[in-house]
């Protein structure tokens, strides 16, 4: 088991940025794929962006690729989602998960992930 702790989020105002962070317990971290979900109010919860074990490939979403930087650091057990040109459309709250280790793909479906941190709010004032 891994657990997940995000920090990071906050008010601020459109075409600011942020970025979030989520410390994982657990010697595993490295092994497992990550990925930031969001969840606006009465929406369901829908992907942002994965990374592979080593950082060196990633995927996002259409609405924010070219805004948002996915990232991780295994050697501190953290991923980072790196948050440019906010706007109103981004508030939620956001999730970190991970994947069991023995799956190396990413993945867009919150179905293929198992650990869920409790999430940050992320609120963006136009």
């Amino acid at each position: 088991q891994v657990q997940l702790v995000e920090s990071g989020g906050g008010l601020v105002q459109a075409g600011a940025s942020l970025r979030l962070s989520c410390a994982a317990s657990g010697r595993t971290f490295s092994n497992r794929v990550c990925a930031w979900f969001r969840q606006a109010l009465g929406k369901e919860r829908e992907f942002v962006a994965a990374i592979n074990r080593n950082g060196g490939t990633t995927s996002y979403a259409d609405s924010v690729k070219g805004r948002f930087t996915i990232s991780r650091d295994n050697a501190e057990n953290t991923l980072y989602l790196q948050m440019n040109s906010l706007n109103a459309e981004d508030t939620a709250v956001y999730y970190c998960t991970v994947r069991s280790q023995y799956y190396s793909a990413l993945a867009t479906d919150e179905s293929a992930y198992n650990n869920w941190g409790r999430g940050t709010q992320v609120t963006v004032s136009s």
